[in-house]
């Protein structure tokens, strides 16, 4: 998506207000959607708190109790809403003593040993009421085959991008975060089944069924009822189909210009908007400060890792080896990005990479 005439940009960042950008990091965060925002203008002026009972409080009440409506119905189930997937990783998994692969994100392995093995990019599960099971990887983009019976699924990545529903999927519990699909930073989810036990980790007044107390943050969570509505038009329009079809261009050109360069997970589903190559010898790094300079938003894997010094240990347990992990960048194209965006980035990354090897 084009950052062409984005309104009220800030004055401290005079680099985006006069240049015009390309974003093409949709993994790290969406832009937000124009019905989210909506959705958030109208709440701003509902002052009541939702645990009040008066008329005010049954007003803000509505709103979050719309918003718990929409994303349920969207993923087919009850929702507990908290500050974002981190904190429903740990509502989800603390003390379960659940198993996972090395290629979970952050948030997951703050509660788990990653012990599950991968192989050619698929997770092996042998018991899946024991195990956790992301539906999508943030860096690479392939999609797991989750297990019935499976205990839980981080879906941040996959939810309004790939087809989810408990109704067929047999997972038991999943989490995902709002600005995810469109929706604003700092809100999420953990959903589950009607009576699933699920002990709360920040305790206090009692909200959100006794499984997260804390006033609700009654703005955001109307922005992500709103965007999970519309991920999920967009998704049974197909306007993702068409998203795969310019990463697959995009992966062709390069590949055109460097033959070495490695994309990694191709062969497996990945999501349609992901793609994530090494070229031998170019640090992912470089490459992401040469585009960024060039008028590109990318980045050189998960933006929770990102200024880390250190190689991705998803790659790694892909069979990367160091040299070529430090090597990769990924791209994460929106359902807006356009052919023209798509092919002046790849222009703009050839002639940073001929340059290079001239030099």
């Amino acid at each position: 998506m084009s950052c062409r005439g984005r309104p009220r940009t800030p004055e401290y960042l005079p680099e985006i207000r006069n240049e015009m950008r390309t974003y093409l990091d949709h993994n790290a965060t969406t832009p937000l959607r124009a019905e989210a925002r909506a959705a958030m203008l109208a709440a701003m002026d509902v002052v009541g708190n939702p645990s009040s009972v008066h008329a005010e409080g049954r007003a803000a009440k509505a709103v979050l109790e719309t918003a718990r409506a929409q994303v349920a119905e969207a993923v087919g189930a009850d929702v507990v809403f908290v500050s974002g997937a981190t904190e429903a990783a740990a509502l989800a998994l603390a003390g379960r003593g659940l198993k996972a692969a090395p290629i979970e994100h952050d948030a997951v392995h703050a509660w788990i040993d990653p012990i599950l093995p991968v192989v050619e990019g698929r997770v092996v599960v042998d018991d899946p009421a024991s195990s956790v099971v992301q539906l999508a990887n943030s860096e690479t983009g392939i999609v797991q085959d989750l297990p019935s019976g499976l205990a839980v699924s981080d879906v941040t990545q996959g939810f309004g991008r790939v087809p989810f529903s408990f109704s067929w999927s047999g997972v038991k519990m999943v989490f995902l975060s709002a600005h995810k699909f469109g929706g604003p930073k700092g809100v999420g989810a953990v959903v589950f089944p009607q009576g699933t036990d699920l002990a709360a980790q920040i305790k206090g007044g009692g909200q959100e069924m006794g499984r997260r107390s804390g006033t609700e943050n009654v703005i955001a969570i109307a922005g992500m009822g709103a965007a999970a509505v519309a991920a999920q038009a967009d998704l049974a329009a197909g306007k993702w189909d068409r998203v795969a079809k310019l990463r697959n261009i995009l992966e062709k050109a390069i590949e055109t210009v460097e033959s070495r360069t490695i994309f990694v997970g191709q062969g497996n589903d990945r999501l349609p908007n992901t793609s994530c190559f090494a070229t031998p010898g170019w640090k992912g790094e470089t490459q992401v400060m040469a585009m960024d300079l060039a008028g590109f938003a990318v980045s050189a894997g998960s933006a929770c890792s990102s200024g880390k010094v250190k190689v991705s240990r998803v790659l790694r347990a892909l069979g990367l080896d160091d040299d070529l992990a430090a090597s990769a960048v990924r791209v994460s194209l929106g359902v807006d990005t356009t052919e023209d965006e798509v092919m002046r980035f790849v222009q703009a990354w050839t002639d940073k990479y001929t340059r290079r090897r001239a030099a």
